[in-house]
Parts: C-alpha cells; sequence; structure tokens
C-alpha cells in the first residue's frame, strides 16, 4: 500500500511535462466537438491554468489508456467534467475487482488491485450509472468491454456489484460478485476541474 507522501511524489515527478498532456487534451477536445458542443478549449485551459493539481489526475487517466476529454460543464459549479472517452474500458484498469474490502476477501488468484482503490489513487471518481448512460448518448463506447460503476451500499453490503457495458445498440446493467475481476473489465472515471 502506498502512503501519502509516495502519491505527492508521483504526483511532482508525473508533471514534468504537462505541455504534452494539454497538446494531447486539446487535439481530442478539437477532434470530437460533439462531446463538448458549446465549449471553447480557451476556457478549459485557463481552468486547467488555475487548477495545476489535477493535471495530475488527468495525466494518470491518460497514462493508463482513458483518454480523457470534457464531456460537459457544470454552470452552478463553474466546473469542466473530464471523463475517459476510450472506445473500450482502458486498458491499463482492466483485471480489477470492486473494491478493496473486495480485494481482501479473496483468497485465491488475487488481482492486483480492484476499482475503487485505483480511482482514489488517481483523484478520481468512478461513474455512476447515471454518468454512464449520459456518457453513451455522446457515442458508443465498450462494445466489448464493460465497466465498474458505483454500487449501491445496500447491494454492496449483499457482495455484489454493478457494471455496464453496450450491446446491440443498448446500454445494459449487470450485476456481479464484487471480488469478480475480468480481462475485459475495468472502468471509467470522471474528474472535474
Amino acid at each position: 500500500m502506498t502512503n501519502k507522501n509516495e502519491i505527492s511524489n508521483k504526483k511532482e515527478l508525473s508533471l514534468e511535462h504537462p505541455e504534452e498532456l494539454l497538446s494531447v487534451l486539446k487535439a481530442r477536445f478539437e477532434k470530437n466537438m460533439h462531446r463538448h458542443k458549446g465549449l471553447e478549449w480557451a476556457k478549459v485551459q485557463a481552468k486547467l491554468d488555475a487548477n495545476t493539481e489535477k493535471l495530475w489526475s488527468l495525466i494518470e487517466m491518460e497514462r493508463t489508456g482513458g483518454e480523457p476529454d470534457v464531456v460537459g460543464y457544470d454552470e452552478k459549479k463553474d466546473e469542466y467534467i473530464f471523463c475517459d472517452c476510450s472506445a473500450e474500458s482502458p486498458i491499463g484498469r482492466r483485471s480489477v475487482c470492486y473494491d478493496r474490502e473486495a480485494l481482501e476477501a479473496r483468497k485465491k488468484h488475487k488481482p492486483e488491485n480492484s476499482a475503487m482503490n485505483m480511482a482514489v489513487e488517481m483523484g478520481i471518481e468512478v461513474l455512476t450509472e447515471e454518468q454512464y448512460r449520459a456518457l453513451q448518448k455522446l457515442e458508443r463506447f465498450d462494445l466489448k468491454t464493460s465497466s465498474w460503476v458505483q454500487t449501491p451500499s445496500d447491494i454492496r453490503k449483499l457482495g455484489g456489484a454493478l457494471f455496464c457495458d453496450c450491446r446491440f445498440g443498448h446500454v445494459f446493467l449487470y450485476h456481479n460478485g464484487a471480488d469478480s475481476y475480468y480481462g475485459a473489465r475495468g472502468f471509467r472515471g470522471s474528474l472535474r476541474v
């Protein structure tokens, strides 16, 4: 388990070249205007410049294959919402069970990590079912993979967890044991800036 100082050091080391990430994010933003109609990159850039601590989380999202992009703007909170927009569940976040409790409960063949733990380490939130469905309205994702979504506590208390995917032009919500993990299941995250 990593401690806060190790995470802090990782954040500093990973931010050596933030201009590279900003260039990638800008190009993705401009290529996919259907995800954020009416929004301007200059305003997003200004928010990122004013919240440089969020860059580390975006670097982690990118590093793990999430291809983060802006998918909305919250006017009340004056925040841009980034979300993983990779075609399939981010490859660097697959083969994980749902949460730490599920990971610790596994006796054999433990995965390396859990979705909820990785999200905390990255400084992002695992998508809710509602967020996942909203993302799917922008374009279709997870046609071959699936992604864990936040699970209500009553389901989690009984040992279950929820995940979604898109098949046959529809978004499906499923359940599984929280300790299960598969090579084709990861998680998508969001970050507010």
